[in-house]
């Protein structure tokens, strides 16, 4: 695709850096196995149908695969044009409905700040509450932003997980596990680390690169079975030990991005590296 430049980057200039994205993963509901589409469509708040959907307990804390893998046996499909919701197991569909938005309910994430939505009556509250063995509410995000946990997009390199591969020394490891918007493919180990508040395009979209995402234990667990199989965060400090981040210290891996020109994002799209 061939990136044409908005009025606010007319006059910049551009670097060719052959980096491409491999890989895109989206989820209608957090929490749920992802989805690797073609395209995405990337606006302020996120990927468009990306994390539309976040479950909440009794005392409205957000449910995370962190404490529950159950929730990647179930996928998710969200037709926005239609306000139908599914949600399939296997393959099969074991809830669907309509999305009719209810009473105003912010959902707190990880005690430390309230995502606004509107909970939503239907079928998959049930259905989810029964499979996790407690009550679970579903909520509809509001225009203002996704699901996201911190910054609406997000990105990680092969390289860094070529380079953990190399220092855990325990065979492959599925860069599903981190669950990040966008993998891309053509940059040195961590070299992502090193990108803050630097601008690139990729597709029609230009992306600004933040900082750091400080892991957590969601990355022990199995992408396919949810079964904390790998010890994630130990293998990280291994080999780069606690870094800093905006939420302290910690294990780094892949970093956060915000939108600054909404576009098209596709699988094989080169990053050009922009500047002013």
């Amino acid at each position: 695709m061939i990136w044409m430049p908005s009025e606010k980057h007319s006059a910049t200039t551009f670097t060719l850096l052959d980096m491409r994205v491999t890989r895109l993963s989206t989820t209608a509901i957090k929490g749920f196995q992802l989805h690797h589409p073609q395209s995405i469509q990337i606006t302020e708040r996120g990927a468009v149908g990306d994390r539309e959907f976040f479950l909440v307990d009794d005392n409205n804390a957000m449910v995370s695969i962190t404490m529950e893998g159950d929730l990647v046996s179930f996928t998710s499909t969200y037709d926005a044009s239609k306000a139908t919701l599914s949600i399939l197991e296997n393959g099969a569909v074991v809830a669907q409905g309509n999305v009719n938005e209810g009473a105003a309910q912010a959902g707190n994430f990880f005690n430390a700040w309230d995502v606004d939505g509107n909970l939503i009556a239907g079928p998959w509250n049930e259905l989810i509450s029964e499979r996790l063995g407690r009550k679970v509410r579903l909520i509809k995000t509001s225009k203002a932003r996704n699901g996201s946990d911190v910054e609406p997009l997000s990105l990680v390199s092969s390289a860094s997980v070529g380079a953990l591969e190399e220092s855990a020394q325990v065979g492959p490891i599925d860069a599903r596990r981190f669950r990040m918007l966008i993998q891309v493919d053509g940059t040195g180990a961590h070299e992502e680390d090193t990108w803050v508040d630097q601008e690139f395009s990729i597709g029609s979209a230009i992306i600004r690169a933040g900082g750091p995402v400080k892991r957590c234990a969601a990355t022990t667990r199995n992408p396919d079975s949810g079964i904390v199989d790998l010890k994630t965060l130990k293998l990280i400090g291994d080999y780069r030990g606690r870094q800093e981040s905006r939420f302290g210290t910690g294990f780094n891996f892949g970093i956060y991005a915000t939108c600054v020109q909404p576009g098209l994002i596709s699988v094989g799209d080169e990053l050009i590296k922009l500047s002013t």
